[in-house]
């Protein structure tokens, strides 16, 4: 998590029941026809957050994006905005910004033309769009190609071009959708750190839409992950990625193995699993909460997965099978196990050495982890 972002996690707004949301959905719905976009969506977002909505295509992200903007109005539920009910009210009229994937800029006129457009719209003075206009571009490092048209700047200057426009009518609430989509690889991580420090700088709370989960990891203070129109968990970085509620979150952010099996003992302290899939038992240092002899699966992150060529002790949580396939990633690789079951289960290894342990196609291993990496869900 960026330094940023823990601040705010740290503070953690969210777990004060006193705390008053910035942002607040209350049983949001959306219907295009017959078809559900958003489904009963309830969410709280506070000052000051960079805040992410995460996932896949038609999944409803963009759609509460735009009631949040006013160019959708909900078919039920109510969106507040610093306490005030926006039903009715239109786009321009609240204090909401939104900075789209494409960016919009206007070909015809130049970076400062572009940055100053909604100030002249708004009949702000001249002077005060020319020490705006000017504050603003300094601010995000484009003061000296103010007088270049869009054309003449490359993909991340045309993205600070649109930030600095979004930005510079100070706007409490800036809504992004897929802000980053048309950045390359290396770009775009770089773009990341610029927009956590340009937000907490300016203090405007952010509201993201992106299917990238690097990206939400890296930018949120929290992340809602949304799936067919309903929120499937809320919560930190941190919470999403070692606490996943459903197989869908768990597998849905990040790489992850998953394990069918039944609970055959389960106690307060620990829990023991019996998978087929596994060939063996899986034991989780912390209960849970599950009817006996209850279908639960046990989800293990590939870096939490021990690989070696010699058989660990113990009978839990080990497992033995044959490299089936390396990616070789320069600070990684990633190893594709298959198991005696037929289970291929991806680990992953960082290569903190030059000369590490050779491990090879077809080689024989075992597998292990430590029993508070699983995490057990149940549905």
């Amino acid at each position: 998590m960026t330094s940023v972002a823990a601040e705010m996690a740290k503070a953690a707004p969210w777990n004060d029941p006193h705390a008053r949301p910035y942002v607040e959905l209350v049983r949001v719905s959306k219907f295009f026809g017959d078809f559900k976009a958003v489904d009963d969506v309830s969410l709280k977002i506070y000052r000051g957050e960079i805040f992410c909505l995460l996932g896949a295509s038609g999944c409803g992200k963009t759609t509460l994006l735009r009631m949040l903007g006013g160019f959708e109005s909900p078919s039920s539920g109510r969106i507040y905005i610093d306490g005030e009910d926006m039903s009715g009210v239109p786009p321009y009229e609240r204090p909401v910004n939104m900075m789209f994937q494409s960016y919009a800029l206007f070909p015809h006129m130049t970076v400062e033309q572009n940055v100053a457009f909604g100030l002249k719209q708004d009949r702000v003075p001249k002077a005060a769009i020319r020490e705006r206009v000017a504050a603003m571009l300094d601010l995000v490092k484009l003061g000296e190609y103010a007088k270049r048209k869009p054309s003449q700047l490359s993909g991340g200057q045309r993205q600070r071009v649109a930030l600095a426009r979004s930005l510079v009518k100070r706007p409490k609430l800036l809504l992004l959708d897929e802000p980053l989509g048309a950045l390359d690889k290396k770009l775009r991580e770089h773009t990341q750190f610029e927009l956590i420090g340009l937000q907490h700088q300016l203090g405007v709370t952010f509201l993201v839409v992106t299917h990238d989960q690097e990206e939400a990891m890296t930018l949120a203070s929290r992340i809602a992950v949304m799936d067919h129109g309903e929120i499937a968990q809320a919560g930190t970085p941190t919470e999403i990625y070692e606490f996943p509620s459903s197989r869908f979150v768990a597998d849905f952010v990040g790489s992850v193995n998953i394990f069918e099996g039944k609970l055959v003992e389960d106690e307060p302290e620990y829990v023991r699993i019996a998978s087929e899939e596994f060939g063996g038992t899986i034991y989780v240092s912390h209960g849970i909460s599950a009817a006996p002899e209850a279908t639960v699966w046990a989800a293990v992150r590939p870096e939490k997965i021990l690989m070696s060529t010699t058989p660990p002790q113990g009978a839990d949580n080990v497992a033995r099978g044959a490299v089936q396939d390396i990616a070789y990633l320069g600070d990684l690789s990633i190893y594709l196990v298959k198991l005696a079951t037929g289970k291929v289960v991806r680990i992953t290894r960082p290569n903190t050495t030059r000369h590490a342990e050779a491990i090879g196609w077809d080689q024989e291993v075992y597998l292990s982890w430590d029993p508070s990496s699983p995490v057990v869900v149940t549905r």
